[in-house]
């Protein structure tokens, strides 16, 4: 009982920390506004590139974990039109919204940040073209780059472009500017980064997920093709497959991206600072491992397991875990009265009598039979 306490005691504590070192801010860059999110630390920072169509809030699920191991900065922002960030008022002209002002404007927004000197960068799919113009424009300063299914240009063909542009546009509205935006510089962007190339002193990750999201066969080994020639290409460069993942791996598989981020963090260390980070390494694939087990057991269980589970929680007094369990039941087993008819007992004792009735309706739908749940309906209706 005594370690159960400290261990939340010191989550507690970590929780605090983590959320009075972040900075959440809106940088000017001249006119308009940039969205940046930074958990501050010490080291070299660590910036993330987020794919088409996402804001920096998609990598919030492995911030927390990377921070903690390595107590580095970590930098998350929305590019121009997307979440947070404004558009550029001076420009009037949509091919001036392409890759090149995205650059000028990240890079004034690290340096207003005092970020522009050395960093690691972390891309996702489209975001693989940001880093590898960033990266040509400043090898001197980017020490690491682990691209996660990032974009390659030799997948973008021109067969590849003509299809892309028989494709309908994004509506210009303020909701949508961003996408809007890319859809329209996205010929030219591959056109400039045809003659980009990565360069070869900055050494890389790259992920890739096995599973085809639907491509046609000759582009699908077009792009497993290019992936292959790139790693290839230098011996600083490392290939990785993420099995079992689809395009998002770092939400498919969290381990594999956090510990990757950490391996190339560690190589930008002197070779103390790397034994000490390795040490922490270990222990955190260890905690992440049994974390997985955990989730693994979970989905495993039996929807009686399930619900015998959830009981066992409510009566030890963890009622906000029960209804978790409950709640799960009834995502993996939709087609069952009976994990209804308990989710809505569980929010009974939560007092909680709105969302029960909807539980119990639900499962007198699916089985008109369920007398209990009608003399329920019966006395709180």
């Amino acid at each position: 009982m005594k370690q159960r306490y400290l261990t939340l005691l010191f989550s507690t504590f970590l929780s605090f920390y983590m959320h009075s070192q972040q900075l959440d801010t809106l940088v000017d860059i001249g006119g308009y506004k940039m969205h940046f999110k930074i958990i501050k630390g010490e080291g070299t920072p660590i910036l993330f590139e987020s794919g088409a169509g996402n804001e920096g809030s998609v990598w919030d699920n492995i911030l927390e974990r990377i921070q903690k191991v390595t107590g580095t900065t970590l930098i998350t922002y929305d590019r121009t039109g997307f979440g947070q960030s404004e558009v550029n008022p001076n420009l009037k002209n949509d091919i001036d919204f392409g890759i090149i002002n995205g650059i000028t404007e990240l890079e004034t927004g690290l340096s207003k940040l005092g970020y522009d000197n050395e960093i690691i960068l972390v891309p996702h799919s489209y975001g693989g073209f940001y880093t590898t113009l960033y990266a040509s424009k400043h090898p001197e300063k980017v020490k690491y780059v682990v691209r996660i299914d990032a974009n390659l240009v030799d997948v973008y063909t021109d067969d590849v472009l003509n299809i892309m542009a028989q494709q309908p546009t994004p509506p210009k509205s303020p909701e949508t500017l961003g996408n809007y935006y890319l859809y329209k510089t996205y010929p030219e962007t591959v056109k400039l980064l045809r003659e980009v190339k990565f360069p070869p002193s900055v050494p890389a990750i790259d992920i890739t997920s096995p599973i085809n999201r639907g491509y046609p066969d000759e582009y699908w080994t077009l792009i497993k093709k290019a992936h292959k020639d790139f790693v290839d290409a230098e011996p600083n460069r490392i290939e990785l497959i993420a099995e079992g993942s689809g395009h998002y791996i770092f939400k498919d598989n969290p381990a594999l991206i956090i510990n990757t981020i950490i391996k190339a963090y560690a190589e930008t260390l002197d070779e103390n600072s790397r034994n000490e980070l390795y040490k922490k390494t270990l222990d955190n694939a260890i905690e992440l491992s049994i974390e997985t087990q955990k989730a693994n057991a979970l989905y495993n269980h039996s929807e009686e397991d399930l619900n015998t589970w959830g009981y066992n929680l409510i009566g030890q007094g963890e009622m906000e875990k029960a209804l978790e369990v409950f709640k799960l039941n009834t995502m993996l087993f939709p087609n069952s009265s009976n994990v209804y008819d308990s989710y809505g007992e569980a929010l009974l004792i939560a007092d909680k009598k709105y969302e029960a009735i909807k539980m119990y309706e639900k499962s007198i739908e699916l089985n008109p039979d369920n007398e209990h749940g009608k003399s329920v309906l019966e006395i709180k209706q």
